[in-house]
């Protein structure tokens, strides 16, 4: 076998490490001098940015006419942020949860699922539909940011009399040269994301066409696991610093833009025809997905915490959803 495909898949690898470092670190300090909490650049800024090269796959498989790559791209993404990356990243170091994401974030992120999951019924997700994502996704966003600050001004009022006195946290220096540097670092990083993702998946799809699979085998494993290194990537980098809002919240807010912005502007672009949704992603991926999503609910409240065990279990669910998928359905 040619070594061309193996050299795409890791030079691609390689560029989104070096992307997403550059991503969060960006996001990160932004977050600071804004004094935004970093849980709201996470669920907005980073993953979007983070899930760029999901987008570009969808426009690419709908324009080609390939709906079933298209929509298990998504559901297959989606799995891959729950189990796999939020297991790892619990399974490293537990992961303490906020009120907003239980109150929220993962309401949402379960009801974008079942949402899918009942437009796809027809076998075909239309531009209508589409458009009614997105709208979603703005409804989303505004809700998300005035809560979040609602909730983190009744933190600092619980904290106001105890820091009376004390010299204010540090922040980045906000001038406008820092401005200017962290923004560079923002977009360079999506930039780099996008692009290693999109070699990665290429070197990927050709190994993976070798074997001779079906587009939705190839949207649920290779290409959704090859456009979440982005998200893998931030999510250790950002476990590994203890960023741990950052972490949380670009896992959701990945999940939950994949489907409204991703999967809505995918629709958009399609033919009139619409995106055509195979039997198998219908009946099998689409309610998988929804189901890891309700699972969340229960998980982020107890104990306010993804513990290491239940990282673990998410992990090994995965494994054994991989497994299934390659033993039954290539």
């Amino acid at each position: 076998m040619s070594l061309h495909p193996v050299l795409l898949f890791l030079g691609g690898l390689v560029i989104v490490v070096l992307g997403a470092e550059m991503l969060l670190r960006g996001a990160t300090r932004i977050a600071s001098m804004l004094g935004v909490s970093p849980i709201i650049i996470g669920l907005t800024v980073v993953s979007v940015g983070t899930s760029a090269p999901e987008l570009a796959v969808g426009l690419t498989a709908a324009h080609e006419g390939r709906g079933p790559l298209a929509v298990g791209n998504i559901a297959g993404t989606n799995i891959v942020n729950i189990l796999l990356i939020l297991g790892l990243s619990a399974a490293i170091r537990p992961l303490p949860t906020r009120s907003l994401s239980v109150r929220l974030d993962v309401p949402v992120m379960i009801a974008t699922a079942g949402v899918l999951f009942i437009m796809a019924l027809d076998g075909v997700l239309d531009r209508t539909e589409g458009l009614g994502l997105l709208l979603a996704a703005i409804v989303y966003t505004v809700a998300l940011v005035m809560l979040s600050r609602q909730e983190d001004s009744s933190t600092r009022l619980e904290f106001r009399d105890a820091l009376a006195g004390q010299a204010p946290p540090s922040r980045h220096p906000t001038g406008g040269g820092a401005w200017v540097w962290n923004a560079v670092l923002l977009v360079a990083g999506m930039a780099l994301a996008v692009l290693g993702a999109e070699l990665l998946v290429a070197g990927a799809v050709e190994l993976a066409k070798a074997y001779g699979v079906s587009d939705a085998f190839i949207g649920l494993t290779i290409v959704a696991i090859g456009t979440s290194a982005p998200e893998l990537v931030t999510t250790l980098i950002s476990t590994a610093r203890n960023d741990r809002d950052v972490a949380i919240g670009n896992l959701i807010g990945s999940s939950i833009y994949n489907v409204l912005v991703i999967l809505g502007l995918t629709m958009l672009a399609a033919p009139a025809s619409g995106v055509d949704v195979s039997a198998e992603v219908l009946w099998i991926d689409l309610p998988l997905a929804a189901l890891v999503a309700i699972v969340c609910l229960p998980v982020f409240r107890s104990d306010r915490m993804v513990s290491r065990r239940e990282g673990v279990g998410f992990v090994l669910a995965y494994v054994a959803y991989l497994g299934s998928l390659m033993l039954w359905r290539h």
